[in-house]
């Protein structure tokens, strides 16, 4: 496995923070996306520097797919550090009238101030901001309730920064995915790509389908053995993906097993959301 830090900052990525700097005097409050499986690993670094001193609240993702025991420990983490956390199952239609709520509640002084003024109540400006493929397209089209925000199950769908219109007097600042520029800590950068935030091409297959493989075996043995039929890891991992080869049919002519196609295997079912109850950072 290479342990060098892995470059990965396309060029709309810089484009972005810029962006949201230049438009940081128009937002009223930050939504700050990060996936409930890999809670550490998907928060953005120095985001708080970035976005300064606007209230903010982090909307931890793709809750029904977590380990709500283990991720209930980082929500009380992030608590601790005076962060509004609110836990979303985005397949919910109903999932954004909550945050809807919450972002009022957190803006009630503000407007209050207004309306002691004379002034009509403001329309909130949200910036939504998060890795590759944490669900922010969904979030927002889950509070505007219509397909206004192009989604998919891949990093680097949302290209620009746009407003969105809500009728829930919200404006919706929808941004593309953000890492940074240098993924320097190899068990982050692994579990961002196995959940899909880093492009495939960006890491070998076979080293993301075995990280995953590890934290199974390591946290979910059940799952492990009702996936793939296997009890435990061994250290000859040709052993392994022949097991898991001829459990998924990952075979090619003459019976051999693809361990190219087994690596894909793997790596498509957490995509896919077919191992679930998983929560890779432990605190």
């Amino acid at each position: 496995m290479n342990n060098n830090p892995i470059q990965w900052y396309p060029g709309h990525m810089a484009k972005t923070k810029r962006l949201i700097k230049e438009k940081l005097n128009l937002i009223d409050v930050v939504y700050e996306l990060i996936d409930a499986r890999i809670p550490l690993s998907s928060k953005i670094k120095d985001i708080d520097d970035l976005i300064s001193d606007i209230p903010k609240i982090l909307v931890m993702t793709k809750w029904d797919l977590c380990d709500q025991v283990e991720s209930e420990k980082w929500v009380k983490y992030y608590e601790e550090k005076g962060y509004l956390v609110y836990k979303v199952d985005l397949n919910n239609p109903n999932s954004g009238k909550k945050l809807i709520n919450i972002t009022h509640d957190l803006m009630k002084d503000k407007q209050n101030l207004r309306a002691g003024k004379g002034l009509k109540e403001k329309e909130i400006r949200a910036l939504v901001i998060g890795i590759p493929n944490v669900g922010k397209s969904t979030l927002i089209n889950r509070m505007a309730l219509r397909s206004a925000a192009t989604t998919g199950n891949i990093p680097g769908v949302t290209k620009n920064l746009s407003f969105i219109k809500t009728n829930s007097n919200i404006l919706l600042l929808d941004s593309p995915g953000i890492l940074w520029p240098k993924l320097d800590n190899q068990e982050i950068a692994l579990n961002l790509a196995s959940m899909s935030a880093i492009k495939s091409e960006i890491l070998p297959l076979d080293d993301v389908a075995i990280h995953i493989l590890n934290k199974l075996d390591k946290y979910y043995p059940k799952i492990l053995k009702q996936r793939y039929n296997l009890e435990k890891l061994s250290d000859d991992y040709c052993e392994v993906y022949d097991k898991i080869g001829y459990k998924v049919g990952a075979l090619i002519r003459g019976g051999e097993v693809d361990y190219d196609k087994v690596s894909l295997t793997v790596v498509n079912d957490l995509k896919n959301g077919y191992i679930k109850g998983i929560t890779f950072d432990r605190r």
